[in-house]
């Protein structure tokens, strides 16, 4: 882990978390909470994705229905849910990123992502030109550790990695910079929340049936 030189101090410092948000559950909120201490962010936007591009169409919800039950679970005046990627007309994390910086270049962003992530990010598209354009902060989450620090993404930027002690100013270190953040883990995953859900649903329909 190095020490890389400070870029000039932007007049904002802002986390991106980007997802399907199918639903927004309390682990987003929790490493929200997390990155906006440890990154000493003054805002954290929640990029709801159109689609992603990685998950099938088949079972995500509405985009409007997916802000809605965003801006429920956003419960902290720093977090902005946003439908800046419907917007933008970007799909992909590489687009969305590189856009946001030309827009806003008086911003330090800062991409906000769980542990499992970087142990996928060589599939994404362009995946090296994300920590090319913003830092990167990964926080860690359960089981995903071992797997996210010997991945290829965190092998071919381990020069670039700054310790947890500099988290809060990753915002204004120039890319390649990202850090891994260890703290309260939180389980919580939309898969789950889904599975929990649907699983009710067809325990209602089966009583419903018994009862009828």
């Amino acid at each position: 882990m190095t020490t890389r030189p400070s870029r000039r101090s932007p007049d904002q410092r802002v986390g991106l978390l980007g997802g399907s948000f199918n639903p927004a559950h309390e682990g987003h909120l929790h490493i929200s909470l997390l990155a906006l201490d440890h990154l000493g962010l003054d805002e954290l936007w929640w990029l709801v994705s159109p689609q992603n591009p990685l998950k099938p169409a088949h079972g995500m919800a509405a985009f409007e229905a997916r802000m809605a039950g965003a801006r429920d679970q956003a419960d902290d005046p720093r977090i902005v849910v946003s439908d800046m990627e419907h917007r933008l007309g970007t799909r992909y994390t590489a687009d969305t990123s590189r856009a946001l910086a030309g827009r806003f270049p008086r911003i330090g962003f800062v991409w906000v992502m769980g542990a499992d992530n970087l142990t996928e990010i060589s599939a994404w598209r362009n995946w090296t030109a994300i920590f090319e354009t913003v830092p990167i902060a990964v926080f860690d989450r359960p089981t995903y550790s071992y797997g996210a620090l010997e991945s290829g993404a965190a092998r071919r930027y381990a020069s670039s990695r700054v310790d947890q002690r500099q988290a809060r100013g990753l915002a204004g270190l120039e890319p390649p910079a990202w850090v891994f953040v260890s703290d309260k883990l939180h389980a919580a995953s939309a898969t789950a929340i889904r599975e929990e859900r649907d699983g009710d649903k067809s325990q209602t329909s089966v009583t419903k049936g018994i009862i009828t």
